[in-house]
């Protein structure tokens, strides 16, 4: 998913590097279990926040059928004209931080959503964690359900660190840089509450996640962009070679594959009646 900035003007993501780079992100081993955790139901109204290029909105409007709808909304034009070129017409530029549906979805819209469903996307709402929840409840019909998975407390344990130490040695302050909202379960099940949302369930998850390629190309593809924005492509290149060295002791194996360790925020949540 692009990060939801309206602030950025200009659109950083490419969807067909993201498809090159980081397609684990929807693979079937990794997207199962928060895909059952919604248990999408013929007929029902989903919206997809952070859809990137749509391939799980697409299996949700498998499962909601002719008769319901699946709408995905993401930052990126890039990855909406992805999602159209996927098939999935029902895609819109939008910011899950201050989310509102366009004219041409209103009617249905009526009543409110039955689900908002969102994978790993809301991590990279650190501007305002709370206007996503704001954006769901406004969207949701009394005990709607919100279903999401994102980079929890501990994501990118050792590779965060290292992008930080860095860039604090070259001067930068890399707190301001860093993109990334990472909660625990403690912090996020109570603004979660004090959005109005009772919590069913919610846990930190660790997975291991092998990269495609080096960690160069997964830097390139999340890093750049936000932790370099400005910066010549010549000093954002020695950074992240330089976050690539530090990590190779504990990321890459004796046969040179990269491997990270990701933490997941699982959590499922209902509208208070």
């Amino acid at each position: 998913m692009a990060p939801s900035d309206p602030a950025r003007k200009t659109d950083t993501w490419s969807a067909s590097t993201y498809n090159d780079t980081a397609s684990f992100v929807y693979s079937q081993e990794y997207t199962f279990p928060v895909l059952q955790l919604l248990d999408a139901k013929p007929g029902e109204k989903i919206i997809d926040f952070g859809c990137g290029s749509g391939e799980l909105t697409l299996k949700i409007q498998e499962h909601v059928g002719d008769a319901g709808l699946a709408v995905g909304f993401d930052n990126s034009q890039s990855m909406i004209d992805k999602c159209k070129a996927n098939g999935l017409q029902n895609a819109f530029v939008g910011d899950a931080q201050d989310l509102h549906v366009p004219e041409e979805l209103e009617a249905y819209a009526q009543g409110g959503f039955d689900a908002v469903f969102s994978n790993a996307a809301l991590h990279w709402c650190k501007r305002d964690p709370r206007g996503v929840l704001d954006s769901a409840r406004r969207l949701l019909r009394p005990g709607g359900r919100f279903i999401a998975e994102m980079g929890g407390f501990l994501n990118c344990i050792g590779v965060r660190t290292a992008l930080h130490q860095v860039l604090r040695t070259r001067g930068y302050n890399p707190v301001e840089l860093d993109p990334w909202y990472f909660p625990s379960t403690e912090g996020y099940q109570s603004l979660l509450e004090s959005c109005g949302f009772e919590v069913k369930t919610i846990s930190l998850l660790p997975r291991v996640t092998r990269l495609p390629g080096p960690l160069m190309d997964w830097l390139r593809l999340f890093a750049r962009p936000y932790f370099m924005a400005g910066m010549s492509d010549q000093e954002a290149e020695e950074i992240m070679l330089a976050t690539q060295d530090v990590c190779s002791v504990d990321c890459r194996d004796s046969q040179g594959r990269w491997t990270m360790m990701y933490m997941r925020l699982r959590v499922a949540a209902t509208i208070q009646a």
